[in-house]
């Protein structure tokens, strides 16, 4: 934290019209502090990258410092907190964002000294298969205590939230205007329970007007504060498809849940797996896999059992019959198990999928 002082010329700083967050850090790396930015001399400034008679004209005037002075108010009033491009607590990730916001403001218990931060977005118009995977997967993955990051909209995010809560786990919610507003305001009864779990983190000030390019421009920090992206359902266009790419600008992991063919809500995951922009993601497993977490047997065993809690009736007698003989033809298992070969074969099919067996020649099937 720095004094109030330099923190207003910061603000004012943030405040300078088309300056743009890489240009911000620049000027103040090369000349020290905000507050020094607006009294070095013009012919020094002019002879920094990205600067222009333009942009020094908009430098020289003071109703940024008058408007950093009003935002300073409601900061203190509303214990609105913030952190600074350069302090230690500021996200170690988002600091390797060149284009990451030079201050942003946050309220909330939010500790993100972790080492697994990720990141889950997608279709607001959320399926009943995206919601069963999201809460499948953050419960698995609850005994690694991540730090689950969204954008507190419909959908997928508010599931991914509640979810991050219900399992005790800290979340995080990137808004797309200031602290002095809820959007949607159906989720303000989510607020508290977002406070006591982590909180709320936003560029935007408490006079931004709240526009649609705001979502596009927050979704860069859902992406740089993250090891990971995990895209949950999203139809061919969506803003969920722009932060995956993002993120992948950054050069971090990003995950895609993949659909049916003719889904409306899996056709951006299938076609950022298609293009190789995404990982195939259809459990915890395969994140902890990608991403090099340290696997404990109790996520393992975690997400056996979780397996074997879905499976059909018919799977759960197809796998006890070779799990009591290891291994047997597909004939056999169809005799023994009272099942007809034809549906037998969609039920083997399904247990293989789940990598719970695995075929050999002859059709012989055996317990992995």
């Amino acid at each position: 934290m720095f004094s109030k002082n330099e923190l207003r010329y910061t603000l004012a700083l943030q405040r300078v019209p088309n300056l743009g967050d890489a240009t911000a850090k620049r000027l103040i790396l090369k000349v020290g502090s905000a507050e020094g930015v607006f009294s070095e001399r013009k012919r020094t400034l002019l002879k920094i990258k990205g600067i222009g008679p333009f942009k020094l004209k908009a430098l020289s005037k003071k109703i940024q410092l008058r408007e950093a002075e009003k935002e300073i108010e409601f900061m203190e009033k509303n214990d609105v907190k913030y952190r600074y491009f350069l302090d230690k607590n500021y996200p170690e990730k988002l600091k390797h964002c060149n284009d990451g916001p030079i201050l942003y403001f946050q309220k909330g218990k939010i500790n993100l000294h972790h080492n697994k931060v990720i990141s889950i977005v997608g279709t607001r118009k959320i399926t009943s298969y995206g919601k069963s995977f999201c809460e499948e997967l953050i419960h698995e993955l609850s005994p690694l205590n991540p730090i689950i990051i969204s954008g507190f909209a419909y959908g997928v995010d508010i599931t991914a939230h509640k979810s991050a809560i219900n399992n005790g786990l800290q979340t995080i919610a990137c808004l797309a205007h200031g602290h002095n507003q809820i959007y949607p305001k159906v989720h303000t009864k989510h607020v508290n329970n977002v406070l006591k779990n982590g909180g709320f983190i936003s560029e935007f000030w408490s006079s931004d007007p709240f526009t649609k390019n705001n979502f596009l421009k927050r979704n860069r920090i859902i992406a740089g504060i993250a090891e990971a992206t995990i895209i949950i359902e999203s139809a061919e266009k969506g803003g969920s498809l722009v932060t995956a790419d993002i993120a992948n600008s950054y050069h971090r992991d990003v995950f895609a849940l993949p659909g049916r063919a003719n889904d409306a809500q899996s056709k951006g995951c299938n076609n950022l797996i298609k293009s190789q922009q995404a990982h195939l993601i259809t459990s915890a497993a395969d994140l902890i896999y990608m991403l090099g977490w340290e696997v404990e047997n109790k996520i393992k065993k975690q997400s056996q059992t979780l397996l074997f809690e879905k499976l059909s009736n018919d799977e759960n007698v197809v796998f006890n019959y070779l799990k009591e003989k290891e291994k047997a033809l597909l004939d056999v298992i169809s005799i023994e198990c009272g099942i007809p070969t034809f549906k037998l074969a969609a039920i083997l099919l399904s247990l293989e999928l789940k990598e719970i067996i695995r075929p050999l020649p002859g059709k012989l099937f055996e317990i992995i």
